[in-house]
C-alpha cells in the first residue's frame, strides 16, 4: 500500500511542530526557574559550551607540557658511561705490542676492588688496599692483579687484552688454577669495564716471587708507554 505524499509531509510537519513546542516549553520552564530570559539562557548555554571547550583545550595543552617536561628531565638526567678513553688507550696499547712473542695461557678473569665487597675490608682497616705482596693496589699502565701463585709467581707480568699489563701482587681464596682477579678502583668499573671473561693472557715476564712498590713504580715510569698512562689511570 502506498502512502500519499501529502500524508507524509503532514506527519513531518507535525513532528517538527511538536519538537519546537517541546523546546519552547523547556526554555520557558528553565527561564522561569532560574529567572533568566530566553536570550540570557542562550548566552549561558553558549558560554557553558565554550567554557567546556576551553577547559578541554587547556587540559590538552597542560598534558602536552607535562609530557614534554618529563621527556626533558629524562633527556637531561645524568647518564653513566664506560670511559671510552680508557678502552681506547688499552686498545692502542695492545696494538703497539707484538703479543705473538709471548707464551699464552687461557684464564678466567674477573674484576675486584679493594672494598668490602671483594676483600671484606673497609677503609678503616689497616690493611685496606694492601695486597698479599705488601704493595698497594694500583690501576695504571701496570696494574696489580691476583693469581694462583703456583701458576703465576709474585711479580709475574701478564698482558691481558682489554685490560693492559697486570703484575701479580695478590692472591685470593677463590683464585685457584687458571683464574685471575684484575684490580679496578670501583665496583662500577668492574661491572662496566670488565665483568667476567674467559680469554688468553700473555706471559711477558715470569716473576721471581716478590714485587715491591719501587718495582711497580719503575714499571709505570716506562717512558715509551707514558702516552697511554693518563687515560688508563682515569
Amino acid at each position: 500500500m502506498i502512502t500519499p505524499r501529502g500524508d507524509i509531509m503532514s506527519k513531518r510537519t507535525k513532528s517538527v511542530f511538536f519538537i519546537l513546542l517541546f523546546l519552547f516549553a523547556f526554555y520557558s520552564t528553565v527561564s522561569h526557574v532560574t529567572n533568566l530570559s530566553l536570550s540570557d539562557l542562550d548566552e549561558w548555554m553558549a558560554a557553558k559550551f565554550n567554557n567546556k571547550e576551553t577547559r578541554d583545550v587547556e587540559a590538552l595543552i597542560y598534558k602536552e607540557q607535562e609530557l614534554s617536561e618529563k621527556g626533558l628531565k629524562a633527556k637531561n638526567a645524568p647518564q653513566t658511561y664506560v670511559s671510552s678513553a680508557v678502552v681506547e688507550a688499552v686498545q692502542l696499547l695492545e696494538e703497539s705490542i707484538d703479543l705473538s712473542q709471548y707464551p699464552s695461557r687461557e684464564v678466567v678473569a674477573t674484576g675486584y676492588t679493594a672494598g668490602y665487597e671483594s676483600t671484606g675490608k673497609t677503609p678503616e682497616h689497616p690493611a685496606y688496599g694492601v695486597t698479599f705482596s705488601g704493595v698497594n693496589v694500583k690501576r695504571d699502565l701496570y696494574s696489580t692483579i691476583a693469581a694462583d701463585l703456583d701458576m703465576f709467581p709474585l711479580g709475574t707480568i701478564l698482558f691481558i687484552p682489554g685490560y693492559g699489563y697486570g703484575v701479580v701482587a695478590d692472591i685470593g681464596g677463590a683464585i685457584k688454577g687458571n683464574k685471575l682477579d684484575l684490580y679496578f678502583p670501583t665496583v662500577n668499573d668492574v661491572y662496566q669495564q670488565w665483568g667476567k671473561q674467559t680469554l688468553d693472557v700473555y706471559v711477558v715476564q715470569e716473576g721471581t716471587g716478590e714485587i715491591t712498590e719501587e718495582d711497580l713504580e719503575n714499571l709505570n715510569q716506562d717512558e715509551s708507554l707514558q702516552v697511554f698512562r693518563s687515560q688508563i689511570r682515569q
